[in-house]
């Protein structure tokens, strides 16, 4: 089955429930690995789509990739993350160039491993406004008109290594659990609103960023540790934030959904 295909079948297995037609997707890091399949599933269910990243030329091949085949709208922005001015700059140019953001996904981070006596400011500074920061920033700046049409959904990409760790993961699992807390926090801000705030937390799923960092035996690792016996593809991301920011979804909020293949199932 093609990944469209597959898509496809996701966005319209149980319309209108999932049905995004008339909604706007804004998706930080948007361009690549699990932030661009997000993007591609809202696409398929009928949202227009805004991405960023810091990379024009991947915003540039994104972008047609993920609005292939549908007859939505999509806009790119080049944008630093751990830049506050930038992200406002990101939030007023959606706003400007879509004319509303109902959905938004913080999707951009980073993991530098280091050993909790080996962190340096620069890192911690780095990985804390990029992984949690900017969540905060650009929510704060998107809530208001959400909130004037009280309809909204906010989704935090979090991590199983926010519920659980391993040895050099400290800044990465402490920002990835503050997302937890912020996102039951928001639920109880924005609920009277029809906004709903949640998290997603996947597990091994193949993209750039842990293949930068696992060698090849820390990858066969952790594919032996999932209940599935793989890496995720980034595509089976897509139907969990599908639910997530759909009318299917509604009564979903302050929650964390976890999407491991089953990898916290095991106690050893």
């Amino acid at each position: 089955m093609t990944e469209r295909n597959f898509l496809k079948g996701v966005c319209t297995m149980a319309s209108p429930l999932f049905d995004l037609t008339g909604r706007v997707a804004l998706v930080t890091g948007g361009s690549k690995g699990l932030g661009k399949a997000m993007a591609r599933g809202f696409a398929e269910a009928g949202a227009d789509v805004v991405i960023c990243s810091r990379h024009e030329d991947e915003l540039r091949r994104a972008l047609p990739e993920i609005l292939e085949g549908t007859s939505v709208r999509g806009r790119w922005f080049v944008t630093d993350m751990t830049d506050r001015a930038d992200v406002l700059r990101l939030a007023q140019s959606s706003l400007e160039a879509m004319g509303r953001v109902d959905i938004l996904v913080n999707n951009a981070g980073s993991n530098v491993p280091q050993e909790i006596d080996q962190i340096d400011d620069e890192r911690w500074d780095m990985l804390v406004e990029l992984n949690l920061t900017s969540c905060m920033v650009l929510s704060r700046a998107l809530v208001p008109q959400m909130k004037a049409r009280r309809w909204g959904r906010i989704i935090h990409i979090s991590s199983i290594m926010g519920l659980s760790s391993r040895s050099g993961r400290s800044v990465y699992s402490a920002t990835k659990a503050a997302l937890i807390g912020l996102a039951r926090s928001m639920a109880l801000d924005l609920g009277p609103y029809g906004i709903t705030a949640n998290c997603l937390a996947p597990g091994p799923f193949l993209t750039d960023l842990p293949t930068s960092v696992l060698s090849p035996q820390e990858q066969a690792a952790f594919a032996a540790r999932t209940a599935v016996g793989r890496w995720g593809d980034p595509r089976e991301l897509a139907g969990p934030a599908l639910l997530l920011a759909s009318e299917a979804g509604s009564y979903i909020t302050g929650a964390t959904l976890v999407v491991d293949g089953g990898t916290l199932c095991s106690a050893f």
